[in-house]
C-alpha cells in the first residue's frame, strides 16, 4: 500500500492510493496515519477496505508528512561508502547516530533558510518507519518492526553543524529541515530496501545519484543496533544516510540559496520538491 496524508497543517487526513493511482480519503475509517495506525493489524484492516467506495482526495491539495505525530528522527551519518569517500571520512566501525529534532514538514512545502545560514545543504535519504515498540531486536527479525519506507530530505546547515561545537543536531534541526513523504510505502511493497536508487537535483542539475546497495550498515543492522541502546516506538523515523553528491563534498563546495528548487526521490517511494525561501521573521 501507498499511504499518505493531505490537508493544511493541523487539519491533515489519512489517505491511500488506489490501483489506478487515485488518492482515496481514509478519514471515515481512521482518525489519522500516526503511531496507532501503523501496526500489522491496522494495515490489514485498511487492506480489507473497498477503496472504490471512498471519497477521492481533491486535486491540488497539500500533501502532508506521510506519518502524523512523528516524535523522533533517528539519523545515521556517513552510511554510504561513496559518500564517506567524498567527504574524506573513513567508513565508521559502528553506525554514527544523531537526532533530528525539528518537526516534519510536507514533501513539497517550501523551506526557509535559517537566520545567518551560509551553508545550507541537501541530503536525499531512505526513511524507515517503525511499527511497534522495539527493544533488543535481532537483525533477522528487524524488518518485521518496519511499517514502511519513505523519502526524507535531511536538509542540513553545515556551518551550524560543524563550526559551533557539540554534536550535529544544531545543523540538522532548523525549522523546515524535515520534509517527509509523499507516501509511506508499506514493507510488503519493497522487496529489498538495499536495492533502491536515490536521486536529487538542484535547479534541474543532477547532484546526487546513488543506490542503497552502497550502505555501510543495512536497514536490519541499523534497527538492531539502535534497539540495543534505546527503545524504538511506533512512528519513529530512522533516516539511513545519504549517497554522494552533497554540496559540502563538492570542490568547490556548493550550498543552497534563496530561490533554489530541490527535487528528489527514491525508486518506488515517490518524489519531493521544495523551494528555498530567504529568512523572514
Amino acid at each position: 500500500m501507498k499511504l499518505f496524508r493531505f490537508g493544511e497543517a493541523g487539519a491533515e487526513k489519512p489517505a491511500i492510493l488506489d490501483a489506478d493511482g487515485v488518492g482515496r480519503d481514509l478519514s471515515g475509517h481512521m482518525p489519522d496515519l500516526g503511531p496507532d495506525q501503523l501496526s500489522p493489524a491496522a494495515f490489514k484492516a485498511i487492506a480489507a477496505l473497498d477503496l472504490s467506495t471512498l471519497p477521492v482526495v481533491p486535486e491540488g491539495v497539500r500533501i502532508a508528512p506521510c506519518v502524523g505525530t512523528i516524535q523522533r528522527f533517528f539519523c545515521i551519518g556517513v552510511n554510504y561508502s561513496d559518500h564517506a569517500a567524498e567527504v574524506g571520512i573513513a567508513p565508521p566501525e559502528n553506525p554514527i547516530v544523531f537526532m533530528k529534532v525539528c518537526d516534519p514538514t510536507g514533501p513539497n512545502d517550501p523551506v526557509m533558510m535559517p537566520k545567518g545560514s551560509t551553508q545550507m545543504d541537501w541530503e536525499v535519504e531512505l526513511g524507515v518507519v517503525i511499527n511497534q515498540t522495539v527493544r533488543h531486536v535481532s537483525e533477522e527479525d528487524a524488518l518485521d518492526m518496519v511499517a514502511g519506507y519513505c523519502v526524507v530530505n535531511d536538509i542540513s546547515e553545515r556551518d551550524f553543524q560543524n563550526n559551533h561545537g557539540g554534536q550535529w543536531v544544531k545543523g540538522k534541526s532548523c525549522d523546515g529541515f524535515g520534509p517527509v513523504g509523499p507516501w509511506l510505502v508499506t514493507r510488503d511493497e519493497v522487496a529489498d530496501p538495499q536495492q533502491l536508487n536515490l536521486w536529487l537535483d538542484v535547479n534541474g542539475e543532477a547532484k546526487q545519484r546513488g543506490t542503497t546497495a552502497r550502505m555501510i550498515f543495512t536497514v536490519p543492522q541499523i534497527i538492531a543496533h539502535l534497539s540495543r541502546f534505546v527503545s524504538l516506538r511506533a512512528g519513529d523515523i530512522i533516516t539511513t544516510g545519504t549517497p554522494p553528491g552533497v554540496g559540502m563534498g563538492m570542490k568547490p563546495q556548493q550550498f543552497l540559496k534563496a530561490g533554489d528548487t530541490i527535487r528528489l526521490g527514491i525508486e518506488g517511494l515517490g518524489e519531493q520538491a521544495q523551494t528555498v525561501l530567504a529568512y523572514s521573521d
